[in-house]
């Protein structure tokens, strides 16, 4: 057991990149991970780290030993949910990171539907603005808005669509209604995480990009959406955003003829471990609750589409 938990401290500090960050996931002290991870060197009589005062990197010797043992413990965690699997229970805690917005009107609605069909899945739900690696972050599964790096990593689309360009109709009433994407110029706008350029498509098809302002700048979609509602502004962001308050004509779309295709919002995970079915489980519930099916293809390499 000892040795066990000398590499599994070893696999932690080479995955999140510190001791500090190793020992929060494991529920101990850092002193103790670094005690671990020695005594595993001294025993191998290998150095495993190469430690600095910013980060720490595996050595030569320690990347072939991180592969291999994180293939050990995957085959461990495999086998492990093969027995629930077996008892056609999917169990455990799966860690989740998801954009604020997201998390609050797609996932946390559908919540209760999801523990009655699966009891035994405890969900470690992050809303803050989550890192693009779930690695670096200890997470099984990341949603991230926005295009994707070429990556180690897996990835599968959730929700693809058009930008929106919505207002409320108090606001228009009141300013009147841009014709074409240049009028924006005259026009208060609120500028949200992806910044003041905002990017159309015109007649002949070509890229457009308006420098847009106004009175609000927020990085949170939530404010910027609901700051739209109120009519403070004319705001621009994918359609998923929107939805409900376009169907309960909260918000109405303006400038639909130029419209370009928003960046998409994808599931990440890790490339190199096997997937759980406890994870697959909330693959599955993500897919459903976005697109009404559930998991049918495989992911693609980050970047790849």
């Amino acid at each position: 057991m000892s040795k066990f938990q000398d590499i599994l401290a070893f696999v932690k500090v080479a995955e999140l990149g510190g001791f500090a960050a190793a020992a929060k996931m494991l529920g101990t002290s850092p002193s103790s991970i670094t005690k671990r991870v020695v005594r595993l060197e001294e025993g191998m009589g290998v150095q495993l780290l190469h430690r600095t005062t910013r980060r720490t990197h595996l050595t030569a010797y320690g990347s072939e030993f991180f592969e291999r043992c994180q293939q050990i413990l995957a085959d461990l965690e495999e086998a492990e949910t093969a027995v629930r699997d077996a008892n056609h229970l999917a169990s455990g805690t799966v860690r989740l990171a998801v954009p604020p917005s997201f998390g609050r009107m797609t996932v946390i609605p559908a919540l209760p539907s999801f523990y009655e069909q699966h009891p035994n899945i405890l969900l470690d739900l992050c809303l803050k603005k989550p890192t693009l690696n779930p690695i670096d972050g200890g997470f099984d599964l990341v949603v991230h808005s926005g295009r994707l790096p070429d990556s180690l990593l897996l990835s599968r689309i959730l929700v693809r669509g058009p930008q929106k360009t919505v207002a409320s109709p108090a606001y228009l009433e009141r300013y009147g209604t841009p014709e074409k994407p240049a009028d924006l110029i005259h026009h208060s706008c609120i500028v949200g995480s992806f910044g003041a350029d905002w990017h159309f498509r015109d007649c002949d098809g070509h890229d457009d990009t308006i420098r847009v302002s106004g009175k609000l700048v927020t990085d949170s979609g939530d404010i910027m959406r609901e700051a739209a509602v109120h009519g403070i502004g004319i705001a621009q962001a994918t359609w998923w955003l929107f939805r409900e308050d376009l169907r309960e004509e909260r918000l109405v779309t303006i400038l639909a003829d130029y419209e370009v295709e928003a960046d998409p919002i994808s599931i990440i995970l890790p490339a190199n471990r096997r997937t759980p079915a406890k994870v697959r489980t909330v693959i599955d519930f993500l897919l459903k609750i976005t697109r009404g099916r559930p998991l049918e293809d495989e992911f693609v390499m980050a970047g790849s589409r």
